[in-house]
């Protein structure tokens, strides 16, 4: 099952760029185990999209809470919602590293 995490970060660009090495990882390993749908930050800087797929949202929140951003206090508010894609295009998900 899927489950979006809207997350919206404090506002600590220093400390962000500081943790975001390992949050990148974390991901990139998460997407690798075929849990991780797709994230991605918002342009504005204010927070970001993860689609985890999980069996259940116990576990979708267990993951967002061992980001290593989330470890760091850097999340100020996770939104997680189950989430039923029906249509995608993936020549519009290329990813801006």
């Amino acid at each position: 099952m899927k489950f979006t995490a809207f997350v919206e970060y404090h506002q600590e660009p220093e400390r962000i760029a500081e943790a975001r090495p390992a949050h990148r990882a974390y991901l990139q390993d998460l997407l690798q185990q075929g849990r991780l749908v797709l994230a991605g930050p918002f342009a504005d800087g204010s927070g970001a999209l993860f689609v985890y797929d999980v069996p259940n949202e116990d576990e979708a929140t267990k993951l967002a809470a061992n980001d290593p951003f989330a470890k760091a206090s850097l999340f100020r508010r996770i939104v997680m919602k189950p989430w039923t894609p029906v249509f995608a295009n993936p020549l519009h998900l290329t990813p801006a590293l």
